[in-house]
């Protein structure tokens, strides 16, 4: 009997793999910080770092600055979604800062028997990494010690991770004569990361990027991206920024990016460890695509068709015959795996094509990609002058009837493919139109 718990581990496997020895750049807010998950989400870092991920986190402190402000009978003017840091103000901020740094370096200490830190020993680097400017004025307000940033010491930052150490990054910068600037950490991530050329970049929010009807948006290129945000002007403050940062790490060399509801138990677990995560991702390339096979594909192809053949869904196929004929396959990559796949047999004397061998993951059934497919071969068919499809089925008619597929009688069959016909299986010819120019 299968234990889901090896499923689970096998199928992680080729992530692990995958994920050891990248540059992951991690921001979150002071809100998770004092959230009683907090001592959990340390744990998965410990796990990624004895994974042989090398993070670099970057904590923001916002609630821990207001509470400070309040204490103190002060406040903080924000203009334009952007602070205003007076004097009363930064010294808050590197308060907060500091006692942040201070709670992540004693959790990530820990090495309790019996707990998930056991033996974990983790060595935590922070310092003076960024260099920043001031804002300015914009706009006739003085933003004083607002601050942007200038320039990410990467190679500092390298020389920590190759040895081992996690590097801790506050959302504080430093100019050359000596002044603090408080800076956003979100700006402070992405700036990092492109400087480090990350392979990821994720950002911990406190709700996940949902679209008009609330449902998880699970990928985005980044101008599509920059339209949601046009779409969407009510977008909370904090999601605009992530999007921004992301839209620009995605432009400077980061090769994905990665939106998390923090709220999610073992959310990077989850994201990183599974083929299809948790949250939204924002890359430079679609990372589902429809595509032709290549002779790499075979083995996923196999793992498609043959629960399809044991079933007698479809019809048998060795190896070979599917190196022979890859040519004839499309397929819909996600993330590195074959998910979906079809085969298009044309027959030119007649004008017709076979469309055969159509099979979708059953994680993925029920979303379209059998659709996706069709039409796309559909397409692919008009460009080569034929003029209907025909697929032979045992158990899978009403699907091709409801996408116009006809009942037809075997004689309607090509030649050359009428004398393959299997009649053990019995299998029923259904013809579809094409209409040109579609």
């Amino acid at each position: 009997m299968s234990d889901p718990f090896v499923d689970w581990f096998r199928s992680a496997s080729p992530y692990i793999h995958a994920h050891r020895g990248s540059t992951v750049v991690l921001a979150f807010g002071g809100e998770l910080v004092e959230d009683a998950a907090f001592a959990g989400f340390v744990h998965d870092l410990a796990l990624l770092h004895g994974l042989g991920i090398h993070l670099v986190l970057v904590h923001g402190s916002r609630p821990q600055i207001e509470r400070r402000l309040r204490q103190r009978g002060a406040g903080m003017q924000v203009v334009n979604g952007m602070r205003v840091t007076d004097e009363e103000a930064l010294a808050c901020v590197k308060e907060a800062a500091g006692t942040v740094r201070v709670e992540i370096e004693a959790l990530l200490s820990m090495g309790l028997a019996n707990s998930p830190m056991s033996g974990a020993r983790i060595e935590v680097d922070s310092g003076n990494f960024v260099t920043a400017r001031p804002l300015g004025i914009i706009d006739g307000v003085d933003y004083l010690h607002t601050g942007e940033v200038r320039r990410i010491n990467a190679a500092a930052i390298r020389n920590r991770l190759e040895n081992g150490a996690m590097v801790l990054v506050p959302p504080l910068g430093y100019s050359p004569t000596g002044e603090v600037f408080n800076l956003n950490a979100a700006d402070v991530a992405a700036e990092t990361a492109i400087a480090l050329q990350a392979e990821k970049l994720i950002f911990l929010t406190d709700e996940p990027l949902r679209d008009s009807r609330r449902r998880l948006i699970s990928s985005l290129l980044p101008a599509e991206a920059e339209q949601l945000q046009a779409r969407r002007k009510r977008l909370p403050e904090q999601m605009q920024r992530v999007l921004r940062n992301a839209v620009r790490a995605a432009r400077n060399g980061v090769k994905r990016t990665h939106i998390l509801p923090r709220r999610v138990d073992g959310v990077l677990l989850r994201e990183l460890f599974t083929r299809d995560g948790c949250g939204t991702l924002i890359s430079r390339e679609q990372w589902e695509t429809i595509r032709r096979a290549t002779i790499e594909d075979v083995g996923g192809i196999l793992e498609l068709i043959e629960p399809l053949e044991e079933a007698g869904v479809l019809v048998r196929r060795s190896r070979e015959r599917i190196e022979t004929e890859i040519d004839r396959f499309t397929v819909i990559e996600r993330d590195g795996t074959i998910i979906a796949c079809a085969a298009l047999y044309p027959f030119p004397e007649a004008r017709m094509a076979e469309l055969a061998c159509l099979a979708v993951h059953p994680d993925y059934r029920n979303q379209g990609r059998g659709d996706q497919l069709l039409e796309h071969l559909e397409q692919e068919a008009r460009q080569a002058g034929i003029e209907a499809l025909f697929v032979l089925t045992t158990r899978t008619a009403h699907w091709f009837r409801e996408r116009g597929f006809q009942p037809a009688e075997l004689s309607r069959l090509p030649g050359r493919r009428k004398d393959l016909y299997n009649w053990q299986r019995r299998s029923r010819l259904f013809i579809k139109p094409l209409e040109p120019g579609r």
